[in-house]
């Protein structure tokens, strides 16, 4: 009878469980990564292990604390000591996803970068364009990125070497326009001729 006891209780967590998932998959899958990002950038595989972990660690530990013969003050003690737990692992999860989550797409002369947001040299989003100043919160936006002048290109080419490219420098960072377009179409590729070759 005992175990009933502790199934039903693990089965309310579970649900509630479920429910606050469901509000942090759509949060992460329709606003932080929108398709095609939540695969390119990784969002599917890390709110998956957000959600194995959170969904996971909370039922199976009412389950094994849940038990009606304890006094009700250490009940509730154990029940609020799994609560905090939870939301712990669920916050932590939550922002690693955040800190993840791609911002720009940009346009780097003949090849597009997807940035996360903690690849961005923050140092530069001060003294970026105005509207580039702040980091978006609902999918990345399409950007162009100007072209270092000769007194910026060792620069460029150490922070390039660094792992810092022109597409995760803010102070590259330019408005999508009519010329990035034709940059894209003059060097862009048949989409054919790379499914042909990466037929996977």
């Amino acid at each position: 009878m005992n175990w009933l006891i502790r199934l039903k209780a693990a089965g309310y967590h579970l649900i509630f469980s479920l429910l606050v998932a469901a509000s942090a998959a759509f949060l992460i899958l329709y606003l932080w990564f929108p398709w095609p990002y939540r695969t390119i950038s990784g969002g599917d595989s890390l709110l998956v292990l957000i959600m194995v972990v959170d969904i996971v660690i909370g039922p199976l530990l009412t389950l094994s604390v849940f038990n009606l013969k304890k006094p009700r003050s250490e009940l509730v003690r154990d029940l609020a000591v799994i609560g905090v737990l939870q939301l712990a692992a669920l916050s932590y999860g939550i922002y690693t996803v955040f800190q993840a989550r791609p911002v720009v797409l940009a346009l780097e002369v003949d090849r597009f970068r997807v940035t996360s947001a903690n690849d961005v040299a923050q140092n530069e989003l001060p003294g970026a364009l105005q509207e580039y100043r702040s980091l978006p919160l609902t999918g990345p936006r399409l950007v162009n990125t100007a072209v270092p002048r000769a007194d910026q290109r060792a620069d460029a080419i150490m922070m390039g070497i660094g792992g810092v490219d022109l597409g995760s420098r803010p102070s590259y960072w330019r408005p999508w326009d009519a010329s990035a377009r034709a940059l894209t179409i003059k060097t862009g590729k048949p989409v054919a001729a790379w499914l042909a070759s990466h037929p996977e």
